[in-house]
This record gives C-alpha cells, structure tokens and sequence, in this order.
C-alpha cells in the first residue's frame, strides 16, 4: 500500500489517536448532546487530521494556513474539553489527558511552521 507522505508526519499520527480517543470518549455523552458537544467535539478533533493532510499537498504558504487551521481546531478541542468538564461528562484525570495530549499537538504544528518559515534553516544552530 502507498504511503502519502503527510501519513508519516508524527503530528498527523498523534492527531489520529486524539480523533480515536475522542470518538471513544464521545460515545459515553448524553444522547442529548449528539447534535451538540458530541459533533462539535469529533469536527474539531477530525478537523486537524484533515489540514495536515490536505495541506500537505499544497506550496509551503499553503501548508502553513492549514496548519493554522488546524492549531485553531487544537484550541477548539481544548474549549470543548472544558465544557464537557463542567458538564461533568469527564473527569479531572480525563479533561488532564486530553488538554495535554492538545498541547502536545500544538506544539508539533508550531514547530512544523517554524521549519517551513524562511529563515528555518539560518535559525538552527549547527549540531
């Protein structure tokens, strides 16, 4: 099977297993909040699988918007994480994970854009 190259990008890996945690998660939610939390929630988490990927494709400024978009989504998930807190549909050690696995992610994309700017290359000191 081929293998796109967007596929082998850590970040994209990590924001795989978020969407499969999210689903999993999401499926304990009151069946109230199916047109709520439930899709808002999965959309934001699928959103970033789905700006790396797409971007990838494109020129190196294109890559770097949905990059943006894609750390936007990062923050949605976190706003959604803390509404299902106080919802009380997770728990402390639950909301803990998945703002530090959001993070994580963030941080990978930053540092994806970063190493698309121009200067990448005259800002990395010599190892």
């Amino acid at each position: 099977m081929e293998v796109f190259e967007f596929e082998k990008l850590r970040v994209y890996q990590k924001a795989l297993d978020l969407v499969d945690q999210v689903y999993k998660i999401t499926k304990k939610y009151p069946q109230e909040e199916r047109f709520g939390l439930i899709n808002q929630f999965g959309r934001a988490a699928v959103s970033v699988v789905l700006n790396l990927a797409e971007g990838s494709g494109g020129t190196k400024a294109e890559f770097k918007q949905f990059l943006k978009i894609a750390r936007r989504s990062i923050r949605e998930g976190v706003a959604v994480i803390e509404v299902s807190f106080r919802q009380k549909y997770i728990t402390i050690e639950l909301k803990q994970d998945l703002r530090s696995a959001c993070a994580d992610i963030s941080k990978m994309i930053t540092g994806l854009l970063k190493s698309l700017s121009p200067n990448a290359e005259r800002s990395t000191p010599n190892a």
